[in-house]
This record gives structure tokens, C-alpha cells and sequence, in this order.
């Protein structure tokens, strides 16, 4: 796989969209908990989207995202 090596885990950004108060997240408020490029963090966002693991919405140009209900439980049974 070329590019850089990823340092959070899908599992770790599940947890984040899961522990929010927000039902929706920003691709920009994604990108600034994990410390990466906006476009880094569409392509992980989108790849967890193309797993049913997240959704989206686009709002005028930009995606809103949330958790799906795969996503949690997911998370659930790897507790």
C-alpha cells in the first residue's frame, strides 16, 4: 500500500463518532481529532462509508457524517 502508514485505527474512529454528543460530524471536525489532511480523512471517512460502518449526507458541498447502526455494533462486540 503506498502513502503514508495510518496511526488510527478505523476501530478509533468509530469510537470517536460513537463517544460525540453530536449526531453528525464534519469531515473538518474529523480531520482535526485525528491530525490529518481533510483529504486524508475523506478517504478514511468514505472507506468506512463503502464498509456500511458510516453514513453521510452531503450539505450543500460538504458531507455530514454519523455512526451506523453496523458501526455500533461493531464496536460492540469488540469491546
Amino acid at each position: 500500500m503506498a502513502g503514508r502508514k495510518e496511526t488510527v485505527s478505523d476501530k478509533e474512529i468509530l469510537r470517536f463518532f460513537e463517544q460525540s454528543p453530536d449526531h453528525f460530524l464534519t469531515t473538518n471536525e474529523v480531520a482535526e481529532y485525528l491530525d490529518f489532511s481533510k483529504q486524508g480523512t475523506r478517504k478514511r471517512l468514505y472507506a468506512l462509508a463503502d464498509e456500511e460502518l458510516l453514513d453521510f449526507k452531503k450539505v450543500g458541498r460538504n458531507p455530514a457524517w454519523w455512526l451506523t447502526d453496523e458501526g455500533r455494533e461493531l464496536l460492540e462486540t469488540e469491546e
